[in-house]
């Protein structure tokens, strides 16, 4: 059984690390001129590991967000353009998001902004710190290691 003040401490260095995380890929968002809030990069990206093109139910769902959260979210990039909102082809009344060129674009810059954020956080630690922290959080997130494509 592990000490309840310890699993406190260790609740409290994730919480202190997630805001950190946050604010460092804020910056770096600035920086690249992207002009996209972390919620809306989470938006495009997600968006991007659909093979077509997702209702607007779908993206809720994926988010694990209220599907009105979603449309505010659309709503802004398709002003920024970079998603469209169009009709499904098989029922008109379905409406299906897609990613514009500009979208393709702002999501090869966000890549690049994310590597950068994940640079300046990851840059104390050893590469095999980096490997084990990798794996502690695969254990807690519940998920497959992720070959290739650890930061």
């Amino acid at each position: 059984m592990s000490d309840p003040d310890a699993d406190g401490l260790l609740a409290e260095q994730l919480l202190r690390l997630t805001r950190r995380l946050h604010r460092i890929q804020k910056r770096h968002l600035q920086e690249h001129a992207l002009g996209i809030t972390p919620a809306q990069s989470r938006l495009l990206r997600t968006l991007a590991h659909f093979g077509e093109p997702p209702r607007m139910a779908d993206l809720a769902e994926a988010l694990e967000v209220v599907p009105r959260a979603v449309t505010t979210l659309v709503d802004a990039l398709e002003a920024g353009g970079t998603v469209r909102r169009a009709p499904d082809p098989a029922n008109r009344r379905v409406i299906r998001v897609e990613l514009t060129d500009e979208g393709h674009g702002a999501l090869r810059r966000l890549r690049g902004a994310r590597r950068d954020a994940a640079k300046e956080i990851l840059a104390p630690l050893t590469p095999e710190q980096r490997e084990a922290l990798g794996g502690l959080l695969d254990t807690l997130v519940g998920t497959e290691p992720a070959q290739g494509t650890r930061c």
